[in-house]
């Protein structure tokens, strides 16, 4: 079995393969968990990470920039159905489009845009959201294998200005509050998304990426 976290020039890659590494450690699993830039590991994947920290453009255009990685992704991910995982800006270039700094078209797989957060000007709160905040689920993500054993209320460390705004209220798995409810995780098919960083976010975090790592959609 092989996990393989893209490296295509965003950060956080280091934490989010030692956070990976450790909870497959945990579990007994028997699982490579690559960190790589190369098309042919995301064709040969059993399941992918895709990270992201920046401006959605930016990292849209560094993806696309790999050789052959938007193919692979697309056979990889949508037609042979590997379960994948984006954090943070890799999360939000499943969308249609992102609405930073002009507009850019992303992955297309989730129909929706990526906005800028609102919030009242005398609430009080600040962009970009960062911090703990507490996660509240829907219905539906009751039943989801990646969010086995979370729970409402649960705290998760985020730091973003943008969010994803689904065209289908029914792919957002959980949301927090910020001036408003703000997208914390989507979902469908054999693709879950999170705003927060689960490598940041200790023990909530590691069994998400645990639940990740069993999952057979």
């Amino acid at each position: 079995m092989k996990t393989v976290i893209i490296d295509y020039g965003s950060g956080n890659l280091r934490s989010a393969e030692k956070a990976t590494e450790r909870v497959a450690s945990e579990l007994g699993l028997s699982t490579e968990i690559r960190v790589s830039a190369l098309a042919e590991d995301v064709l040969t994947a059993d399941r992918v990470i895709l990270p992201g920290v920046g401006a959605f453009g930016d990292c849209m255009r560094g993806l696309t920039a790999l050789p052959g990685m938007r193919e692979a992704l697309e056979e990889t991910v949508i037609g042979k159905g590997r379960p994948f995982l984006g954090i943070c800006v890799g999360m939000q270039l499943m969308a249609t489009e992102g609405h930073e700094h002009g507009t850019c078209r992303g992955l297309g797989w989730l129909d929706g845009t990526v906005e800028p957060i609102q919030v009242p000007s005398d609430s009080g709160l600040k962009i970009p959201h960062m911090g703990w905040n507490e996660l509240y689920f829907s219905e539906r993500a009751g039943n989801h294998p990646v969010l086995a054993g979370l729970s409402n209320r649960d705290h998760a460390y985020f730091v973003h200005s943008y969010y994803f705004r689904p065209a289908n209220p029914e792919m957002v798995m959980a949301s927090v509050d910020y001036g408003g409810p703000v997208t914390a995780i989507v979902g469908r098919d054999n693709m879950i998304g999170t705003q927060f960083h689960p490598e940041k976010s200790q023990a909530v975090g590691l069994r998400l990426l645990g639940n990740f790592l069993g999952w057979a959609p």
